[in-house]
């Protein structure tokens, strides 16, 4: 609504005053309207409301405040701004007009000047309550559609993962039946490496149900059920896991981490996933017969540095802040690339566990990615 398309209506007993206010504001670009009662003015405003209204307080039959009480009782009505324009000058009569619903008040005679100058100014405090108005409608639009979006999301991961689950759980009760009938070594397969088949199907499980966790996190926050653990021995069953793909892969994943490195406290759970991103990321983005080194040391008293390194191509220094958000995928090395929502889910946990996480450049070729972690002696969040 600007100010020379804007529709004004001047309600006003007295001719004199009508061909006065209507004469300057139509030379100032507004569109003018006229009304000599209160109760004409109502019929004109109930077919065409106007956007502001200049009312006079004396009037026969209908007063200026009858109106405005009128118009402020009805939806369509009662966000048009109205000035009153009165010879009464006591306080008494000002108090009323506001307390009805006026935004402003003149008092009679008026000057030409003044009038223009409330008027454009009531008309942008109007525009910008329009705007907002349709801004927040907008926002709350916004916000349905994402609940919705939300909630749909969150019925489709339960679906698909109930899908997944299924075979997984399958064929863990097969193994696991073998494991139980056969009680001596004397399988078509090693018993080890049934045995390593079962707790693959258990991790596979697991990995599944972080699907639907995933969306929580996002909403929700990193559940933590953190424990003790002693990070060299927890990952050498991870280091176990991934020999077969390390091997297809001509790779080497070393446990550099010292065995007396004292105890951190964390969730097993969620920092295997943060290790199971980075060497699956390192062996992803990288080419066949890379060197994986996972190293750790002891910050402080309350914290320990960890970090999963390769000797690859290295990371872009100008893509390296950008890679732990939403959605941001490492460079399409002609392998798979996933979603970018790994790295994301890494810093998540970190983050969660009161710790930080980034990654590093070594002057020789490779990158670094490091996270820190709390000991045994620091409360986790």
């Amino acid at each position: 609504m600007t100010s020379h398309l804007a529709d004004i209506l001047i309600v006003d007993d007295i001719p004199e005053n009508l061909r006065l206010l209507s004469t300057m504001l139509q030379e100032k670009g507004y569109k003018v309207r006229k009304s000599i009662s209160g109760r004409r003015a109502l019929q004109v405003i109930e077919t065409i409301p106007p956007d502001l209204i200049l009312l006079d307080i004396r009037m026969p039959e209908l007063d200026g405040y009858d109106v405005c009480k009128i118009l402020k009782q009805k939806e369509d009505t009662r966000n048009i701004p109205i000035i009153f324009i009165s010879a009464l000058n006591d306080p008494t009569d000002k108090v009323n007009a506001f307390e009805v619903g006026g935004v402003d008040y003149i008092t009679k005679p008026f000057q030409l000047q003044e009038v223009l100058a409330r008027v454009e100014n009531h008309l942008k405090i109007c525009q910008l309550q329009q705007k907002l108005h349709q801004q927040n409608q907008q926002l709350q639009q916004e916000i349905r559609d994402r609940t919705k979006a939300e909630n749909t999301l969150r019925v489709y991961l339960h679906a698909v993962s109930h899908d997944l689950r299924n075979p997984v759980v399958g064929m863990s009760m097969v193994l696991n039946t073998l494991l139980e009938k056969q009680q001596n070594d004397h399988l078509t397969l090693p018993r080890k490496t049934v045995q390593r088949m079962t707790k693959s199907c258990d991790r596979q499980l697991n990995l599944i149900n972080s699907l639907v966790e995933t969306n929580e996190i996002e909403i929700w926050g990193v559940h933590l059920d953190p424990s003790l653990l002693h990070l060299h021995e927890f990952l050498n069953p991870l280091i176990a896991d991934w020999q077969p793909i390390l091997e297809k892969n001509r790779a080497t994943l070393t446990n550099n981490i010292p065995p007396d490195l004292p105890p951190i406290h964390a969730d097993g759970d969620q920092l295997w996933r943060v290790y199971e991103n980075l060497i699956g990321n390192a062996l992803k983005h990288n080419p066949p017969g890379i060197t994986i080194n996972l190293d750790a040391k002891l910050e402080d008293s309350q914290h320990i540095i960890a970090s999963v390194s390769d000797n690859g191509y290295g990371i872009d220094p100008q893509k390296a802040d950008t890679l732990f958000e939403l959605y941001q995928r490492g460079e399409n090395t002609g392998r798979t690339v996933g979603l970018g929502l790994g790295l994301y889910l890494c810093r998540q946990i970190i983050v969660a566990h009161g710790g930080e996480m980034g990654i590093t450049n070594p002057p020789q070729p490779g990158s670094t990615f490091w996270f820190s972690l709390p000991t045994l002696q620091e409360t986790v969040p």
